[in-house]
């Protein structure tokens, strides 16, 4: 039987090269999962991302992805960069993942160079990598491959680099050394990410109701953010890093220098009024090749009148008013709501100043 451990040994290091700071390899089998994402979609914990459900039977096997697929190398990739800074009225926080370019191109052109090098050195084998949009559970086959342990918060943790990380996967039909499954699950009786979460999105450890998720009804959810988790989105215009944030095993992971990563202009924080000057063609102009293009401008301009709403911000009242006579009805409809929160507080502080 040919040793598999020097070809395994210098994907990865060809992968590190490639700026994935942690890369494991597991077999490819059917992942055990897929009754949880069965009784998960089941409860209706996907909202209105029917995509999960129509492709629920892809998952039941990697060779969905890839026919013939032996081995899957998982790849992590860290985007931490700077810290949050501080708010100021006005402006909203934008999770970290998505303060650079849109990392799905920056990730797979890595993804291409490590497969051709794979195709090189196994001349004949079948490749394919993919970066969060294929029906493969790609948390769990990163435990699988020794990456680190699904945490409370339902994000994969490692103890070097916390949970600021990018998942990728590449699959291939050569058959490799494999790594031994990451067993140990080193949350312990830590609840710091179930406690913090503004909406309460988290029914228990390890299950996460995305209806009630900031990052689900900033970025997923198209239609009009329910009044009752308003006031919990707090500054969150774009994803949310709470459960994150407070992670102990967080506190010490690295910095990364990757410019494609760094945090674009305005978006650490991110000015909210200004984006109400913005029509169809200057938002794309703007957001285009960024994580925040999910969204679109009708979602964005949503998520961030909800944001000078929960601020009470006065100064936004001629941006928010504008935004009563926009062509989208989902935004006009937060911008009244925003602004009937500001003229709530300014009619309750004289009220307040006269006991």
């Amino acid at each position: 039987m040919p040793d598999l451990t020097p070809l395994t040994s210098n994907l990865k290091a060809e992968a590190a090269r490639l700026g994935f700071g942690l890369s494991g390899v597991t077999p490819a089998v059917a992942p055990s999962g897929t009754d949880r994402l069965r009784q998960w979609l089941n409860a209706g914990y996907a909202g209105t991302m029917k995509y999960l459900a129509d492709r629920e039977a892809a998952y039941a096997h990697p060779s969905h992805v890839l026919e013939g697929v032996r081995s899957i190398v998982m790849l992590a990739m860290s985007y931490r960069t700077e810290e949050p800074q501080p708010i100021a009225p006005g402006q909203g926080r934008v999770s970290r993942y998505a303060w650079g370019d849109d990392y799905h191109d920056h990730i797979h052109a890595r993804l291409h160079a490590l497969a051709d090098w794979l195709r090189k050195e196994a001349p004949g084998a079948k490749v394919r990598g993919v970066v969060d949009t294929a029906p493969l559970l790609e948390r769990e086959f990163a435990q699988r491959a020794g990456l680190g342990w699904i945490g409370k918060n339902t994000l994969l943790l490692n103890r070097r680099e916390g949970s600021w990380f990018f998942l990728a996967a590449l699959l291939t039909d050569v058959e490799l050394a494999y790594d031994s499954e990451h067993e140990t699950d080193h949350c312990g009786t830590c609840t710091a990410c179930l406690d913090a979460c503004p909406t309460d999105a988290f029914i228990g450890p390890y299950v996460l109701d995305a209806r009630k998720c900031i990052s689900y009804t900033t970025i997923e959810l198209r239609d009009a953010i329910p009044l009752e988790l308003r006031a919990g989105h707090g500054d969150w215009v774009f994803g949310c890093d709470v459960c994150q944030d407070v992670c102990p095993w967080n506190r010490k992971a690295p910095i990364v220098n990757e410019p494609v990563f760094q945090p674009r202009s305005q978006e650490n924080p991110l000015d909210l009024i200004a984006l109400f000057d913005l029509d169809d063609a200057t938002f794309r102009a703007q957001f285009r090749d960024t994580p925040l293009w999910r969204s679109k401008r009708r979602g964005i301009l949503r998520n961030a009148a909800i944001v000078l709403g929960n601020q009470r911000a006065a100064h936004a009242v001629p941006a928010l008013t504008r935004g009563l006579e926009d062509a989208e009805p989902l935004i006009r409809e937060a911008c009244d709501w925003a602004l009937k929160q500001i003229q709530a507080a300014s009619v309750a502080i004289p009220a307040a100043e006269t006991n």
